[in-house]
């Protein structure tokens, strides 16, 4: 049987709640700089988080909202032009420490490290933002926690293609059964367990209702001891929150059998 070595983790709206305060904030602070008359709504921009990477979400907005603008040459430059913004204004808004990160995230890191399990990062976000979310919230020193920071456009396909975490595993120099992912969202689980890693998830406003099959569990939070997590899918004993224990013991279950994918 394997051992655990390595805790692969999402980050927005894995770490932290990025997506509706931070991302999509800065979305519409960079349409306003460019003069479009654009908003993305809570409501909307649900609908547009089913696309993985800003670049690619903005691409998938222009061509169902706004298709006039689909052919034109420009389209390409306008898109690198809004992202470059979004990404300023979204750095200023963490830097202002306005996106803390979810419960028991810090301290599940600071288990994992004490325990020699080692950290990676798997996202299709800009490494300058994960890079700026761990400095506002984890000091510059937890830039050297993690092994590996596989991010961006780094990879040839996003989420939900495996190729970020394929990429991971290549640097961590480890196999699949040797590590755990954690993620929030059903794009991110096919990515995943489609390069075969077990998965914890913990969902958020905008996931909470998407499907999950192949999650080895899904809550609604790591947790903390007096903030414990709640259970949406999978069996996970006495545990009231994930700790390093925990994880350990999701690791080595055998993998679901079940049509849902998700332990019973």
């Amino acid at each position: 049987m394997s051992t655990l070595k390595a805790l692969l983790f999402d980050v927005d709206g894995t770490l932290a709640d990025t997506e509706r305060d931070g991302h999509r904030v800065a979305f519409n602070r960079a349409f306003a700089d460019c003069g479009l008359n654009w908003h993305w709504g809570v409501s909307l921009y649900g609908r547009l988080l089913q696309v993985s990477g800003g670049k690619e979400r903005l691409r998938f907005y222009i061509q169902n909202w706004q298709p006039e603008m689909d052919s034109s040459f420009e389209t390409d430059g306008l898109i690198f032009e809004l992202h470059q913004a979004k990404t300023r204004y979204y750095l200023e808004l963490m830097t202002a420490g306005l996106i803390p990160l979810r419960p028991g995230v810090e301290r599940l890191l600071g288990e994992a490290r004490s325990a020699g399990i080692r950290l990676a990062v798997a996202t299709t976000t800009t490494p300058e933002n994960v890079i700026a979310l761990l400095s506002a919230t984890l000091g510059e020193q937890s830039f050297g926690w993690f092994d590996v920071i596989a991010a961006g456009d780094c990879v040839p396909d996003k989420k939900p293609a495996p190729d970020i975490y394929f990429l991971a595993l290549e640097k961590l120099g480890l196999d699949a059964d040797e590590c755990l992912a954690l993620e929030d969202s059903d794009n991110g689980v096919k990515s995943s367990t489609g390069a075969g890693i077990k998965t914890l998830v913990t969902v958020n406003e905008y996931t909470r209702d998407q499907d999950f099959t192949g999650a080895a569990a899904v809550l609604s939070q790591l947790g903390e001891p007096d903030n414990g997590f709640e259970v949406l899918a999978g069996y996970t004993g006495p545990a009231s929150y994930v700790n390093l224990a925990f994880l350990q013991s999701l690791f080595v279950r055998p993998k679901s059998l079940t049509g849902s994918g998700v332990i019973p």
